[in-house]
């Protein structure tokens, strides 16, 4: 079975008689359980707790919640149906700052709904615009694959960072993507998966999802890496993003700079696996991209359990910024951008 016939691993988002189901990230690996959706809110605090996670994934559950807001207000007149839009809008907008795929989702929902009056009937085509732009990101992350796929060599080791499979987007992932599609193109790979501080998403995500698959994968802390690749136990690092700059700066889960670094200290290929709607030309650089700062809890502990002094001043930044000179390569549905640079983020959208 291809990469392209090969069904979705897990049901990361998934429309049900006009309610939105999301797997609840926060429980796993310990339990596998659905999150039921029927408002743009309930997914605005699915997004922001991280219930529901990954660039791509948050930009289509996004895309559902407006479609769900929609189905509830369809029976109000047209300007009470206008009004609750645009506080849905404004409600999943701030739900998280970095993911562009969340803006870039909405945007185009925005663009659907400007195209009628009729409450009924613009409800009935933003759902089937939520589906659309679903069905869009799955086959886009199998392009990605595809074009990751041919520069893996057989009986790699991949080092990825954070969770970029299923869990993150549509379904196949983007990095974890790549992995699959070598894996379906007969290639012998295996992956070296960082814990992925703070909130341990290669350690309850990327490992769970490998393990589901049979895909052999090792499991280490984040500040293990440079000892292994300083031990040539590292082929290629493939890791994603939530957005990219116009000049190829990748803002993507803290601790994505330092592995671009360790990488270029020991000549191994540093690879970015994203969609094209995860670039965001209006921001010229890196530095202009919002970072997160998340709470101090995802630090001091965990389920629970706390291991850090009360009163410890924490710093928690969600994300950073690797420059574009240690991407070797950007992986796209359009193909691949090696050195990615300006102009040739420019000529990708020209393909």
């Amino acid at each position: 079975m291809n990469a392209s016939s090969r069904a979705p691993a897990v049901e990361t988002l998934r429309w049900r008689d006009g309610r939105l189901e999301l797997i609840d990230q926060r429980l796993l690996p310990s339990r596998f359980e659905y999150l039921s959706c029927s408002g743009a809110a309930e997914v605005a605090v699915a997004i922001r707790a991280m219930a529901v996670r990954g660039a791509p994934a948050i930009g289509c559950a996004a895309a559902f919640g407006i479609a769900l807001e929609a189905q509830r207000e369809k029976h109000r007149a047209p300007a009470q149906f206008s009004d609750a839009m645009d506080t849905a809008f404004k409600t999943l907008a701030e739900s998280r700052p970095t993911a562009v795929n969340l803006f870039w989702a909405l945007d185009r929902m925005r663009a659907v709904l400007a195209q009628g009056r009729d409450p009924k009937a613009v409800a009935e085509k933003l759902v089937e615009a939520a589906l659309a732009l679903f069905h869009a990101d799955l086959e886009t992350n199998r392009a990605i694959g595809r074009a990751g796929a041919a520069l893996v060599p057989d009986g790699a080791r991949v080092l990825t960072h954070c969770n970029t499979g299923a869990l993150a987007t549509a379904g196949h992932g983007t990095a974890l993507g790549v992995v699959r599609s070598a894996r379906d193109a007969g290639k012998r790979i295996s992956v070296i998966a960082s814990e992925t501080r703070p909130y341990l998403q290669g350690a309850r995500l990327t490992a769970w999802e490998l393990t589901q698959e049979g895909i052999p994968v090792t499991l280490i802390t984040d500040s293990a890496a440079g000892h292994l690749m300083s031990r040539g136990a590292v082929d290629m690092v493939v890791v994603g993003a939530d957005r990219i700059a116009a000049n190829g700066d990748v803002a993507n889960k803290i601790g994505t700079y330092t592995l671009a670094v360790l990488a270029e200290r020991h000549r191994i290929p540093f690879y970015v696996a994203a969609p094209l709607s995860s670039i965001d030309t209006s921001v010229a650089d890196g530095a202009s991209i919002p970072i997160e700062e998340r709470g101090a809890a995802e630090v001091t502990g965990y389920a629970g359990v706390r291991w850090a002094p009360e009163g410890v001043a924490v710093a928690n930044p969600a994300f950073d910024i690797t420059p574009a000179a240690l991407v070797s390569a950007l992986f796209t549905e359009k193909g691949v951008v090696e050195r990615p640079d300006a102009a040739r983020i420019r000529a990708l959208f020209d393909r």
